[in-house]
């Protein structure tokens, strides 16, 4: 029980550390400057996520290293990090040089497709409903899709943290129940200790931001948790952990779809952003994200004690109305009078 806490608190000391080192750095070579579609205005050094990335595989591998545990579980811990360096690597890239989108997504489906055919093969979700290269194939499609939307959804201060760092505590809560492998649930309490040691940095008015660097690598790591979450056969539950971020990024993106627009450009049309148009703080919407993804963490935890599947559809129902409600609400402005 304790090295789950051990693995996040040194995560998190290594990631603060790690913050404070790197943004002199940051601050001469990767300065984020607004535009009239950024969130923020004031330059901004972004390449925060190096500091969360290191710091959150340097403890885990440290532990897997001074207790190393049998079986599969360091081999695919090493391919995810190989595959977190190459996205991260891209997204320096991207941070530095936008690279175009075409050559991005490649990119990104090489690395997911590593740790999807590397790290997880034997894994399988739907074995007598669909063909594996169906499945396969649509695993690659929802991995790119997750890594993209965890990017797109990093456009104001605190939120990766408060939609992150619920999902990760639940998945290591997960780890610690024996409902998914332990080493899968040290990485996410690796991940989250990560972004806590970040958060101080990125709070409102922010001193640093994630960057591409950051958010597309720990999509990658989320998508590989949930994955092997899916993969014991709670699939409501890994559904239903990062509802908010699937709804606000796709219901977005379909919308951007219909009305024509270049969906690879920035923009402020998600209903985050629309929040803070339409009269909501920083700190307001990030905090109703917090407390949103908490919910749906106690809602994925019923969801895992009792496997029913009519406790499934209720789960999935509350999950859905709960986010439904919140996007509604950053559509049209808080109240007032």
């Amino acid at each position: 029980m304790l090295r789950p806490l051990t693995i996040c608190a040194a995560a998190a000391v290594l990631a603060a550390v790690l913050c404070v080192a790197l943004r002199p750095l940051l601050l001469r070579y990767a300065l984020a400057r607004p535009n009239a579609r950024s969130s923020h205005k004031i330059p901004t050094p972004q390449g925060g996520g190096i500091a969360v990335l290191a710091g959150a595989f340097l403890a885990l591998g440290a532990s897997l290293w001074l207790a190393p545990v049998e079986g599969e579980a360091a081999r695919a811990v090493l391919v995810l990090a190989l595959a977190v360096t190459g996205l991260g690597i891209v997204g320096a890239w991207d941070d530095i040089r936008p690279l175009p989108a075409s050559v991005r997504l490649v990119l990104q489906a090489a690395c997911v497709g590593f740790v999807l055919f590397r790290a997880a093969p034997e894994l399988r979700l739907f074995p007598e409903l669909l063909p594996l290269s169906v499945e396969r194939a649509l695993a690659l499609f929802a991995g790119v899709w997750f890594v993209n939307l965890v990017n797109f959804m990093d456009g104001l201060d605190w939120i990766t943290v408060a939609g992150m760092v619920p999902l990760a505590a639940a998945l290591a809560l997960a780890g610690m129940s024996g409902t998914i492998d332990p080493v899968t649930g040290w990485l996410a309490a690796a991940l989250g200790g990560g972004l806590l040691g970040f958060a101080p940095f990125n709070r409102p008015v922010a001193r640093l931001f994630l960057g591409d660097v950051g958010s597309l690598p720990i999509g990658l790591v989320t998508a590989y948790l949930l994955y092997r979450l899916a993969g014991t056969g709670a699939f409501a539950a890994a559904l239903i952990l990062p509802l908010y971020h699937i709804a606000d990024a796709t219901i977005t993106l379909l919308r951007r779809l219909a009305r024509g627009e270049k969906v690879w450009e920035a923009h402020r049309s998600h209903f985050y952003q629309q929040a803070t148009t339409n009269g909501f703080s920083v700190l307001a919407v990030v905090g109703r994200v917090a407390l949103l993804n908490l919910a749906l963490a106690v809602i994925a935890g019923i969801s895992l004690a009792w496997p029913a599947l009519p406790v499934q559809f209720v789960c999935l129902a509350a999950a859905a109305l709960l986010t439904g409600f919140l996007l509604h609400r950053f559509a049209t402005g808080p109240r007032h009078g």
